[in-house]
């Protein structure tokens, strides 16, 4: 199977889009297409032997829409579009101040002159989108358009050259005019809500100073090689992914992350194209490069977002399948009931007819939950949370728990030492600070000398309190018990009680920490304890997961002692522990048998079952591997505060789709009965093309609007 993706000309409606789609799925040989609207771009995933590149262009072009490779292709078409309207209103303002002020039918002739160029020139794009729509089957904004105007023009003609009678003319430029300026105006809107994309773009390097053959060259990014070793100065954007080899610096990482603070880098830390170097010159070697970089991923995966449709969306495209056949029908029983039943005159029907096929025009409708979508996910990219798809958008709105992995997603997944005691008293911490520095320095001196992890932890601790370490002599690792050595001529024992029998700081185990034991020729010394400790936020995080309504749990392989001294801690009541990770995801549906809607937070990597088995996952600290994360939502930065924001985020777009379906459903509700003169009784008026025309764009901004406020989300 193989994926392309078009950059598609000529789209100016989610009708468009849609016919678009429509269109390439009954190929042969095409599994899936979406077309989205906003970025005018399709991604096609198809079958290489059954259909190639030219034959999925030729069905696109087919339909009546230019299908292009490359972005440079493309022209203004905004500027274009502008000169049209201009055009237009030049001629569309005498029309209407005449029909309006001064109407006579011997102005007919000046009318037709002045309304005909409006009617080829603004409304060709209409009639070409109605030719495609009906010869693929389907109706949708164009046809009503073209439909509508071409009715008014033509009763026109015939009224100036056939019959002498009053015209119509300014319905038909008006209407033309008016829905043209509101599509060019969707289109300008469209564009802002995908500024985060193009800001993301915006972001790479120009240039890179690569060393090849001992020298010096400025290249491309997109010619860098991986391996190759790079120079960056102060001032300069980082051009791909890489390891720094020589040097050190201070990065500016906030597109990466959305963290305003610059992050302090030293030789063996990672650095990420796009991102800006600070202060100092380095060296690094490029490991990632073009599509494998993390720009590239986060880019990928935002167009990929906001292509993918909502659940919700999809109830709004079934509507829309049979809400223009229905309008039609609405608008020629509109016609039929004024002009024979009612006995109005032959104009005042065929004003009511245009009238209603002109609000009805359903793009409020179709942009609905696109538009929102596209905001809220470039919103949560500029803040470095990652989310796939409108469907998790909609999902997050659902869930009831909420699963989070204790190792590396709670705590710091690292241990660290908590206390020391000594063998004098064992009931009392030591107050004394050299007395712990005693113990600690023998404990430290034998563990510098593994990798375990709680040699580690002890290891770190000496290094923080700038603890001299004494020679050893004679070392040994003793397995599943600890390490011994000779210092100053004596034997020094660190272990656990397998090693060291002993009931001292059995008060720590019972608190779910980790006891290790020091004696010295045999005679017990003291005692440290050692825990994973808590990051920070992760209390008062979870505080506010429970005040928004969510029922929390917490999954780990500890066992049952430790898990709740964790728990205890972050006030989490619910524990799964001694799980191993391939139970995870087991534990994860059984929650969802109970009728929970489950999300799960984990560290992406290790959790990737879990993630992938909840109704949403929640992917932490995603580092370089952001496109291969199995979680619906990436948080890139490791901070859980993010999982809160993550969660308003999609709340907060879910809410924007369902206020712009009730702007588009009452607009659509309240307007067709108005426009066929259902209340004219009551009234006193009739509601004219041009003015319908100006509320179905209003009703367009409206919906643009309303999604645009939440890049105001904090």
């Amino acid at each position: 199977m193989a994926k392309i993706e078009l950059k598609i000309k000529g789209m100016h409606c989610i009708d468009c889009a849609k016919t678009i789609e429509k269109v390439l799925l009954k190929e042969k040989g095409i599994f899936s297409a979406h077309v989205n609207f906003a970025l005018e771009k399709a991604i096609v995933e198809y079958n290489p032997q059954e259909i190639n590149l030219d034959g999925i262009k030729k069905v696109i072009e087919e339909t009546g829409y230019k299908a292009l490779e490359k972005e440079g292709e493309i022209k203004d078409e905004i500027k274009s579009d502008w000169q049209k309207f201009w055009f237009g209103l030049i001629l569309t303002l005498p029309v209407w101040g005449i029909a309006t002020f001064f109407y006579n039918p011997k102005f007919n002739l000046l009318l037709f002159a002045l309304a005909t160029p409006v009617q080829v020139v603004l409304g060709l794009p209409f009639y070409k989108g109605a030719y495609f729509a009906l010869k693929q089957k389907t109706a949708d904004m164009n046809v009503l358009v073209a439909l509508s105007t071409t009715a008014a023009y033509f009763y026109s003609v015939v009224a100036t050259f056939f019959i002498k009678g009053p015209g119509f003319y300014e319905a038909s430029t008006t209407v033309l005019t008016t829905i043209f300026l509101g599509t060019l105006l969707e289109k300008i809107s469209r564009g802002k809500t995908g500024e985060a994309i193009k800001k993301l773009m915006e972001f790479g390097a120009k240039t890179a100073r690569v060393l090849r053959n001992g020298k010096e060259i400025e290249i491309p990014p997109d010619q860098i090689e991986k391996g190759e070793i790079i120079i960056v100065r102060p001032g300069e954007k980082i051009p791909v992914d890489g390891i720094i080899i020589e040097g050190k610096s201070t990065v500016d990482e906030s597109m990466i992350t959305g963290e305003s603070m610059p992050v302090d880098k030293n030789e063996g830390d990672n650095v990420f194209g796009g991102t800006i170097n600070k202060v100092g010159t380095f060296k690094f070697k490029a490991t990632k490069v073009g599509k494998e970089t993390t720009l590239a991923q986060i880019i990928k995966l935002v167009e990929d977002a906001q292509t993918k449709k909502a659940p919700i969306q999809r109830i709004a495209d079934k509507v829309l399948n049979w809400f223009v056949p229905l309008v039609v029908i609405i608008a020629l029983l509109t016609f039929i009931v004024w002009y024979f039943i009612l006995g109005s005159t032959f104009l005042f029907a065929l004003t009511a007819f245009v009238a209603v096929l002109v609000i009805a025009c359903p793009c409020a409708l179709g942009i609905a939950t696109p538009t929102a979508i596209m905001v809220g996910t470039g919103k949560g990219a500029e803040k470095g949370i990652l989310i796939k798809g409108g469907e998790y958008l909609e999902k997050v709105n659902e869930l009831t728990t909420l699963v989070f992995d204790k190792t590396g997603t709670l705590t710091k997944g690292q241990p660290e030492v908590i206390d020391i005691i000594e063998i004098q008293n064992p009931k009392i911490k030591i107050k004394n600070e050299n007395s712990k520095l005693k113990i600690l320095q023998l404990a430290a001196s034998l563990a510098i000398n593994t990798t375990h992890p709680l040699d580690v932890a002890i290891s770190n601790e000496a290094k923080k309190r700038n603890v001299n370490l004494l020679n050893v002599q004679d070392f040994e690792v003793i397995p599943g018990k600890g390490i011994r050595g000779i210092i100053n001529g004596k034997e020094v024992k660190l272990g656990n009680r397998k090693l060291i029998e002993s009931d001292l700081g059995k008060e720590w185990e019972e608190e779910g920490k980790t006891v290790i034991l020091v004696s010295v020729d045999s005679e017990i010394k003291g005692a440290i304890a050692v825990a994973d400790t808590l990051k920070e936020y992760s209390k008062e995080t979870i505080e506010i997961l429970k005040k928004m309504g969510l029922e929390i749990w917490m999954i780990t392989g500890d066992n049952q002692k430790t898990a709740e001294a964790i728990g205890k801690q972050l006030g989490i009541e619910n524990i799964l522990a001694e799980v191993l990770p391939q139970d995870k995801e087991r534990e994860i549906r059984k929650l969802q048998t109970e009728g929970k809607v489950v999300g799960a937070v984990g560290d992406g990597i290790n959790d990737a079952p879990m993630l992938a088995a909840a109704d949403v996952g929640i992917a932490m600290g995603a580092g370089t591997d952001i496109a291969k994360e199995t979680g619906g939502i990436v948080l890139v930065k490791n901070d859980i505060r993010d999982v809160v924001k993550a969660i308003e985020l999609s709340r907060a777009t879910f809410s924007k789709i369902k206020q712009n379906l009730f702007l588009a459903f009452i607009y659509n509700v309240l307007a067709i009965p108005i426009a066929a003169g259902l209340f004219y009784q009551w009234l006193g008026f009739l509601l004219k093309p041009e003015i319908a025309a100006l509320a179905m764009i209003l009703s367009d901004i409206s919906v643009v609007g309303n999604s645009l406020l939440l890049r105001k989300f904090k």
